[in-house]
């Protein structure tokens, strides 16, 4: 049975997730509208795993006898300055999503939740590969700065970015 402390701080995260998946929707949006088609394939990616990411909570609070609660899901940003301001913006993101997760795993320390631990290992993997993702990307904006065949290659390798089910779903019907 899942504490219902941690059920709620879960509860949370599922929300935070999508929400995440909401603004990563967003981004692509703008940078289609800015025409990077590739940058824009790369947040459609994004969007996918955060939904992922809503789901494996999801799947989890059910797994252990709780309830998952959806809240409604706030207005996310639709403007942004210029594409490396859209990069920096996701990288700052992560940063709060990455303390999110570590404040949850300290909770379930504090509740003696060794199995919570356990599945939230996953997520704390997972926001270092994002936020490391997301300052490669920045760090090779800063490079080209205003190059447009340096935008354009960026463009076309983030374009060929495919999505990949996370694997803590593999067996998931949803």
């Amino acid at each position: 049975m899942l504490n219902k402390k941690i059920e709620k701080a879960i509860n949370t995260q599922i929300n935070v997730e999508m929400w995440s998946a909401y603004l990563y929707l967003s981004m692509a949006a703008y940078c289609h509208s800015i025409g990077q088609t590739g940058m824009a394939r790369w947040y459609e990616v994004q969007f996918k795993e955060e939904q992922d990411h809503a789901k494996i909570l999801f799947n989890y609070v059910i797994q252990r006898n709780g309830r998952v609660i959806l809240s409604a899901i706030d207005t996310v940003p639709t403007e942004w300055k210029s594409i490396l301001d859209v990069f920096e913006s996701t990288l700052e993101h992560e940063q709060e999503i990455t303390a999110m997760i570590n404040n949850l795993f300290a909770l379930t320390t504090q509740e003696n939740d060794y199995a919570t631990q356990s599945m939230l290992k996953w997520f704390i993997d997972e926001q270092v590969e994002e936020e490391e993702n997301a300052q490669t990307i920045i760090d090779n904006l800063n490079i080209i700065k205003d190059n447009g065949f340096g935008i354009y290659t960026l463009d076309k390798e983030l374009g060929a970015r495919a999505y990949t089910q996370a694997a803590p779903l593999a067996n998931s019907i949803l």
